[in-house]
């Protein structure tokens, strides 16, 4: 690796390899890092695809590395470490990683994605990898024939009890509002498994367990009802927040830690673009993340020819 380059792009995730691929057809000096030993984001951990255009019904690693493939063939460099600081020298951003190494570039693109929101309820740190898991497809091999529980009524969360109710005995999906928020070709499907029962209206008030989960404690949002249920797995699907904690105080963020931007990828910070999941917008698809890369470096290279 050297020490400075035209574009460094952070996460290698859909809208870091879509900006990788596109900065190399534009014969841009490029280095993606990644702090995780694999590329792909969030994609890794999803079983099927099934709205990515020409791809349907792809699972989430393959798509990852038709991606990561593709950038590789066009010879980008890839670098494992973890960002933790973002500042300017002169015209030049540094971006410093965890192990001290600071890295030079003209230009920099943010593609950080995100990480799963916690329930925030008594025993989920506790017991986190010990019943408490927020990835289906990675940990649902361990609970075959076990009974299981996944909260969250969005597309992630209908996805994980589809997957669940394949191998396990009952699957619950706990949802505290009375009409669920993921596709309708994904509700239809649950609703149609006979092994999956919905629980409307209800939230979860503490995980139980010692060393293992082994049930929930559970409370009704109209009426007031408490009850207990008993489990072997809660998978906790309820959304994701920007991975940004790097960049406050360096970086225009929004109340929930996205980075302001628009479409054109362009921040607060010249020279520094983002897109992805961790970007201010309406809809955050693998294909809205692939649009934002190419996005990127359009408006990077609109950039360095000011330079």
């Amino acid at each position: 690796m050297k020490k400075e380059y035209d574009v460094i792009i952070v996460g290698g995730g859909p809208a870091g390899m879509t900006a990788a691929i596109y900065a190399k057809r534009a014969a841009l000096d490029t280095l993606i890092i990644e702090k995780q030993p694999f590329c792909g984001g969030q994609v890794l951990n999803t079983y099927e695809v099934d709205n990515y255009p020409g791809l349907p019904g792809i699972d989430g690693f393959s798509l990852s590395e038709k991606f990561h493939g593709h950038a590789r063939n066009l010879e980008a460099e890839f670098y494992t470490g973890e960002m933790i600081e973002l500042c300017e020298e002169g015209k030049k951003k540094v971006v410093v990683l965890s192990n001290g190494e600071r890295i030079y570039a003209k230009g920099v693109i943010l593609a950080l994605g995100s990480v799963h929101r916690k329930a925030m309820v008594p025993g989920e740190e506790e017991l986190k990898g010990k019943g408490v898991s927020y990835c289906a497809t990675c940990d649902g091999a361990f609970f075959r024939d076990q009974t299981t529980a996944v909260i969250g009524g969005g597309d992630v969360a209908l996805e994980d009890a589809i997957f669940l109710a394949r191998g396990c005995k009952k699957v619950y999906l706990i949802h505290r509002r009375d009409e669920l928020r993921g596709a309708k070709i994904l509700q239809n499907k649950l609703l149609s498994l006979d092994n999956v029962e919905v629980l409307w209206d209800t939230v979860i008030e503490k995980i139980e367990g010692d060393q293992f989960v082994t049930g929930v404690s559970l409370q009704n949002v109209k009426t007031g009802e408490k009850s207990e249920l008993s489990l072997d797995g809660v998978f906790v699907a309820i959304g994701t927040v920007p991975d940004t904690k790097a960049l406050k105080g360096t970086l225009d963020l929004d109340e929930n830690g996205y980075i302001v931007a628009g479409e054109d990828g362009i921040t607060s910070m010249p020279g520094v673009f983002c897109g992805g999941d961790c970007r201010t917008k309406k809809l955050r698809q693998i294909v809205t993340s692939a649009a934002d890369g190419a996005n990127c470096v359009f408006s990077l290279e609109q950039y360095l020819m000011k330079l």
